[in-house]
């Protein structure tokens, strides 16, 4: 796909970190963005400047979702690039445990569970459905392409950790269907990918200590830090701009892989 000011993208958590960033690389080849996010004032503040839109979204509800693609598409037009960026991650919980002081047996909070696959699989998959829906009422271009979809799953897909199990489930679900969704909307030229994260410096990991932070980029063979945005950024623009790139999940992790804690 090329990519010029008559494009237009929605960017799923485009307020900070991964969609952030590539909302932004997205705007320098001309495209017009509309972000999607619930933190209002700063997804406004990047819209402006971007000159794209800004739309408060909680990726959970039709009703939001519903009302953002249509404010996105009366400002900007149909989208031809969904970019998914969304999630939330969830505090460490074991399948069931035992405490060690007391002896209590605890069982992991299904209402976590829940959530975590509400926002980062199902959400994922409601604006998904929703921006092809839109996507198959454009003309394809010149080489038959309607659209470009791009996911974000994580490492943990594969690699899951100790007390991850619902964030692990919500991300190896994403990639569990992009295959799926790549083949059943390849007759009508929309293709579809997804970006497994490892360790990158987003907002999320930015409340962490300085030392658990320096801890995580260690354990990165190369290179020995954490991932950036732009990085995350650049792989996107390339799953979106290679026409031949479709159906694929690529880990973007330094080679890492996740020890069981």
């Amino acid at each position: 796909m090329k990519l010029d000011s008559t494009i237009t993208a929605v960017v799923t958590g485009g307020a900070s970190g991964l969609g952030e960033a590539t909302a932004r690389l997205l705007a320098t080849h001309g495209v017009k963005v509309a972000l999607f996010d619930v933190n209002v004032e700063r997804g406004e503040a990047i819209a402006a400047e971007l000159g794209g839109v800004f739309c408060k979204v909680d990726v959970t509800s039709n009703a939001d979702v519903e009302a953002a693609f249509a404010k996105a598409r009366a400002a900007l037009g149909q989208e031809r690039i969904l970019v998914n960026c969304a999630g939330i991650g969830g505090g460490a919980a074991k399948t069931a445990a035992r405490d060690r002081k007391t002896g209590e047996i605890r069982e992991y909070p299904l209402e976590n569970f829940e959530r975590i696959i509400q926002v980062n699989l199902i959400g994922t998959f409601r604006c998904i459905t929703k921006s092809a829906a839109g996507m198959l009422s454009l003309p394809p271009l010149a080489d038959g392409e309607r659209g470009a979809i791009v996911n974000t799953a994580s490492v943990a897909a594969e690699d899951g950790q100790i007390g991850q199990a619902a964030y692990t489930a919500s991300k190896a679900g994403v990639v569990g269907m992009n295959l799926v969704v790549a083949r059943d909307l390849s007759s009508e030229g929309i293709r579809c990918n997804t970006i497994l994260p490892g360790i990158f410096d987003t907002p999320l990991l930015a409340r962490a200590p300085e030392n658990v932070r320096a801890s995580l980029a260690l354990q990165v063979p190369f290179p020995s830090r954490l991932g950036q945005s732009d990085e995350f950024a650049q792989l996107a623009l390339t799953m979106i701009t290679c026409t031949y790139f479709n159906g694929e999940d690529v880990r973007l992790d330094g080679a890492i892989r996740m020890a069981p804690r």
